[in-house]
Order: structure tokens, then sequence, then C-alpha cells
């Protein structure tokens, strides 16, 4: 990678990381600021007093947004973290098992390739239940064959390599070779999965909520957020689904950047900008 292409991944990894943290920081100073409902306060377009404008009960649409997100960030967080153990679990296995092992957790990934996400994940919610707990289990589990592939194939490449050959010799169990051996070096791999597992996960809990299958409407989300306004958006009240629908893309294209730049800075000979 030549310095230029460098320093724009630089550039890009910094930009990202800032609109992430952006959130994270706005969401402390916001944290005792309570939502309150202001009759006086209704359906005021954006101004400096009000950035995002105010909803149908006179709450600050901005704050709103910056809460949500932040719940959407810890829902994401859970949801990508279970979804790369899983991915982890499921492609080591394939890569050191046997060829009947093998071809079940491929048939498996294929299955859950194959499946609406959407769809799936709304069955899986129902299934564990509603809340946030249903929102997390259903993403988990929808989003991890691509990573689990991925880890299959660097797994079944290792495994033929002599270091791995020489600790069977000499009686190393497969846990052994695993902890010690196989996830050293795929855990770049592993984080940069995480990392892109995020827009993901946020996106099918804002779509979830949206349709009104994923959080109850006291939680804060965007998805509940863009819900409530669709029902208003005829009123004229253009900002209160422009604004939070635009920062919840900035989000999600940030985590995306932030991968992407991450698995260019880690393997940048195979990446071409």
């Amino acid at each position: 990678m030549t310095l230029e292409r460098r320093t724009l991944v630089l550039w890009q990894l910094g930009v990202a990381s800032l609109l992430i943290l952006s959130v994270l920081f706005l969401n402390a100073y916001f944290y005792h600021t309570p939502l309150q409902t202001d009759a006086t306060l209704r359906n005021l377009s954006p101004s400096l007093h009000h950035l995002f404008g105010t909803d149908s009960l006179g709450r600050d649409m901005f704050v709103r947004t910056i809460k949500g997100l932040h719940f959407s960030l810890q829902v994401g967080l859970l949801g990508a973290f279970m979804g790369v153990v899983l991915a982890t679990v499921f492609g080591v296995l394939a890569g050191l098992g046997n060829t009947i092992i093998d071809k079940l957790i491929a048939w498996l990934i294929d299955l859950f390739i194959g499946m609406p996400h959407l769809i799936f994940m709304i069955l899986i919610s129902f299934v564990v239940g509603k809340g946030a707990k249903g929102v997390i289990v259903a993403t988990a589990v929808t989003h991890w064959p691509s990573l689990a592939r991925l880890i299959r194939n660097e797994v079944y490449h290792l495994k033929n390599k002599e270091f791995v050959q020489l600790s069977k010799s000499m009686g190393k169990s497969p846990y052994y070779i695993v902890r010690h051996h196989i996830l050293p070096l795929i855990a770049s791999q592993i984080f940069i999965g995480f990392i892109l597992l995020f827009p993901h996960v946020i996106l099918h809990e804002a779509s979830m909520t949206f349709l009104g299958f994923g959080l109850s409407a006291e939680q804060p989300s965007v998805g509940i957020i863009l819900s409530e306004a669709a029902k208003h958006i005829s009123l004229g009240n253009w900002w209160l689904v422009l604004f939070p629908g635009l920062y919840l893309i900035v989000i999600v294209n940030a985590f995306d950047t932030l991968g992407e730049a991450l698995k260019k800075l880690i393997s940048p000979h195979n990446d071409i900008l």
C-alpha cells in the first residue's frame, strides 16, 4: 500500500471513529436530560434550540435520536458479539472436523444464508420473546453464516501447516491447537468481522422495530422514532423522518467504513482502493 493510500485509509478510519464516538459522547452529555412532553412545543421545525425539531408530544428529536442510536449500538454490540461467537465455533468445527461435520455445517450455513433475514428474524423474535432479548437473539442467529464460512476456509488452510501437524504429532489436544495456533492467527479476521456485523445488526434491528416486531414503544430506538414519524409525515413534519434516518445511515456507513479501513490496514496486499 502506497503512502497516499495509507494516509487516505487512516483519514477514513479517523472520521468513522469520530462519528461513532459522537453518539457515545452526546449520549453521556444528555444522559440526565429527561424526554419530557410539552404541549407548547409540539411539532416545532428545526431551530437552534431544537436542532432536529420536536415531535407530536413536544419532545426534542435530537435528544431522542441520540438516545435511540445509543440503544441501537448496545443492541448491535450484543447481537454482533453473539453472532461472532457462533461464527467462530461453527467455522473452527467445520475447518478442523471430519468430512461429515464439514458438510453438515456447510449445509447449515447455506440454509441460513438462503432464508430471508428479516422474516427469519421476526419468527425468532416471536419464539424467544419480543423486546431487546428477542432482537439480540434474532440478529445473532441470522448474522453468523458468512463469517463462519470465512473462518472455516482460514482454519482449513491452517490445519495443514507444519506447526499444526507438529503439535498433533506431539500429542497436543485439539483445544490446545485451536487456542494456541489457530485463534491467534485468525483473530484479526474475527475482529474485522465483528466490526462489519455491526451495521447489519443495527439496520435489521431498526427494520424490525419499524415494522412493530422488535422493541416496545417505551424503549428508545431509531426504529420506533421512524415508525412514529411515518404516521405524521403526511402532516408536513418532514424533520421527524429526515434527521433520525440520516443519522442512522451515517452511523451505519461509519461502521462499514471502519471495518473496511481496518481490513486494508491489516491486510493491505489483499485490497485495492
